[in-house]
């Protein structure tokens, strides 16, 4: 089957890709000719070295060493510049994985064939926009996804193929007279510094604004993200229970099937116990996350004005446990299920246990699943996603979303 585009303006809606002025130019061959080398080998034998002594394989924990090393030292336009931009990873991977899906001898090659293609519907805004796996004229039920990244990295590969094997291939396990099947709608959004909070939260809410009125029914629709996609999740379901005056307004008529968090971004301290015990062997640490809040939010007026007032749609762990309950209170009438995950050596263990818990005790009849893993770190399904395997994350989440959509 021939992939289809959907026939939009090819600016009219994307970060684009950004052209370094000469001083990022220089700056990024020096952090990737003499600093890049030193700095990967220690990050790659200290990671080793502490994963050898907590007796846990060390399995990803060299792909971990790079990327700390990109989101420690690299800037949000020089990561961007090394890095395919979202729609043009979209259809790249959909032109790949279509290739293998007509060659491919198994089950899963016609179905795949049949639903991977690119479909693209741009957004209001002109900047965002829904890119679909998965054909959404078949799909009885819907999983709206939110990428990490930090806010300053595009989609990546183990994005898409975490979104493929999760959920597309869900309903491959069903029985074979089911006529069910799931369509993912992946957000593009605009990454900083193009864009600061709140621009990703208004587009996340045109997003679902948008799949509400084509009609995908809440009851039929989980949403959720990683790392800082899970953060836009959390802004999300704020904004359903405290609806952000720059963005629209959204009501329910039923409530969302699920919401899931993978190692979710809900706070901009870094001096928590887990920062401390995991900084070492997590892709994740303080100086990074320190540089990415201020990405976000610094100057942004608004923002400053909102945790005055105890409104946090942004980084919600931030506050007291009893404050933040109030916020979160009522979220059962918004979302039937949650589903947490965290690793035993991540940074965002804490504020990952935090959120959930008090999710969980203000709202006494809403279904929390926390899963806190030994031997895993920070976005772990991810990791699995760019070495193409179904690994234990990835089949714990496609468990979870058939107990959502069909138990």
């Amino acid at each position: 089957m021939d992939s289809v585009i959907t026939t939009v303006p090819s600016a009219a809606f994307t970060t684009p890709k950004p052209i370094l002025p000469l001083s990022e130019k220089l700056s990024l061959v020096v952090k990737l000719l003499l600093l890049g080398p030193p700095k990967l080998v220690f990050n790659i034998i200290r990671c080793h070295a502490i994963a050898t002594v907590r007796g846990i394989s060390y399995q990803h924990f060299v792909q971990c060493a790079f990327i700390k090393f990109a989101l420690r030292h690299l800037s949000p336009l020089q990561i961007q510049a090394l890095s395919p931009a979202t729609l043009a990873g979209y259809k790249g991977w959909i032109k790949r994985r279509q290739a293998q899906a007509t060659k491919s001898t198994d089950k899963t090659g016609p179905f795949l064939s049949e639903r991977l293609k690119v479909d693209i519907e741009p957004l209001s805004d002109g900047l965002s926009s829904i890119c679909w796996i998965g054909d959404r004229t078949k799909a009885t039920k819907f999983v709206y996804f939110l990428h990490g990244g930090g806010y300053a990295a595009p989609m990546s590969l183990g994005h898409f193929e975490w979104c493929l094997r999760a959920y597309l291939q869900a309903s491959l396990e069903l029985p074979a007279d089911s006529t069910e099947e799931v369509a993912i709608a992946v957000l593009q959004y605009t990454l900083v510094p193009h864009g600061q909070y709140p621009t990703q939260l208004k587009q996340a809410a045109d997003g679902l604004t948008h799949l509400l009125a084509s009609g995908v029914r809440p009851e039929n629709l989980v949403i959720g993200g990683d790392s800082a996609g899970g953060n836009l999740a959390v802004q999300l379901l704020s904004h359903l229970l405290h609806p952000h005056l720059e963005a629209k307004k959204i009501t329910l008529q039923n409530p969302l099937a699920g919401a899931f968090l993978v190692s979710p971004w809900v706070s901009g301290k870094t001096d928590g116990p887990s920062f401390k015990r995991n900084g070492g062997i997590d892709m994740l640490c303080k100086n990074a996350i320190g540089s990415g809040v201020r990405n976000l939010v610094e100057g942004v007026e608004s923002y400053e004005v909102e945790v005055k007032e105890n409104k946090m749609w942004c980084f919600p762990a931030d506050f007291e446990n009893a404050v933040v309950e109030e916020w979160f209170k009522n979220l059962e009438e918004v979302v039937k299920h949650v589903y947490v995950t965290a690793g035993e050596e991540e940074v965002f263990l804490d504020q990952s246990v935090k959120i959930a818990e008090v999710i969980r005790t203000a709202n006494p009849k809403l279904d929390v699943r926390v899963e806190v893993t030994k031997g895993e770190a920070h976005d772990w399904i991810l990791m699995e996603g760019e070495k193409k395997i179904d690994g234990d994350a990835t089949k714990r989440m496609r468990s979870w979303v058939k107990d959502v959509f069909w138990a």
